[in-house]
């Protein structure tokens, strides 16, 4: 099976004493694709680095995240833009909007969405979206930028159907991840009213790790239980889960 992971922080200090162990596991495990995204300019060095190390599997993203939105975003917007036209990345992530931690910044962090989708246009990217507790603020934006050619990822999506259905409206994939294995993660119980062909996979480590390692550390190798899962719930075998997410990544990123 080849398995793509389409948001992994890999440059997280949490790996710092076992990266390569870690990326070799993954690719024991078949994921040989890993999607890096962005925080902000402090991070930006170590994903070159991590692109350095693993050349064939590692593919990057820029953007500014929404939690990183601060009394500085438009030096960080600069920053995001400098970097989009020095080099090629492969999607503007991860931004959006997160209301669970602090509204303080929410009239920044709309800003700075809005303006990462039209520098996502400008350079033909896909978005991935981080939201939390702001469905209806990214709706919003999305309802007034939506266009041909906007499309990408709803990244952990952890919504309702209905929100679902609305965020495929948008032409975004949903990002399933270790959620999906929680027995209260409720998203498992109506994705198979979901065609797979709008499912990517993805981890988010180290975070969110699924059953059986909930609340510990996350990895990319991990990924092999969300795609048993998936295939539970969608009565497929495991390499038809893996190679038809691989292939809505291929598609979403351009690869």
């Amino acid at each position: 099976m080849i398995i793509t992971d389409t948001h992994t922080h890999l440059y997280s200090e949490e790996f710092n004493q076992d990266r390569s162990e870690m990326m070799q596991r993954a690719i024991l495990n078949g994921v040989t694709r890993f999607f890096i995204p962005a925080i902000d300019s402090n991070h930006t060095q170590s994903m070159y680095e991590l692109e350095k190390n693993y050349p064939e599997n590692i593919f990057l993203m820029m953007g500014l995240h929404p939690t990183y939105v601060k009394e500085n975003y438009l030096e960080e917007l600069q920053h995001v833009e400098k970097e989009l036209a020095k080099r090629k990345f492969y999607a503007i992530g991860e931004i959006g909007i997160d209301l669970y931690w602090d509204k303080t910044h929410l009239k920044e962090q709309q800003f700075a969405f809005r303006k990462q989708i039209q520098l996502a246009k400008q350079y033909k990217l896909p978005i991935v979206i981080h939201c939390r507790e702001a469905f209806d603020a990214i709706f919003e934006i999305l309802e007034e930028e939506k266009s041909g050619d906007l499309f990408g990822i709803f990244h952990c999506f952890t919504g309702t159907y209905e929100q679902a259905l609305q965020a495929i409206s948008y032409n975004m994939k949903l990002g399933i991840g270790g959620v999906v294995t929680f027995k209260n993660g409720k998203i498992d119980q109506f994705l198979n009213k979901i065609e797979l062909e709008h499912i990517v996979l993805e981890t988010d480590s180290p975070y969110l790790a699924p059953i059986p390692y909930r609340g510990k550390r996350n990895e990319s190798s991990y990924l092999i239980n969300v795609v048993n899962k998936l295939a539970e719930i969608y009565g497929m075998m495991p390499q038809d889960v893996a190679r038809i997410t691989t292939e809505n990544s291929k598609i979403t990123f351009s690869i």
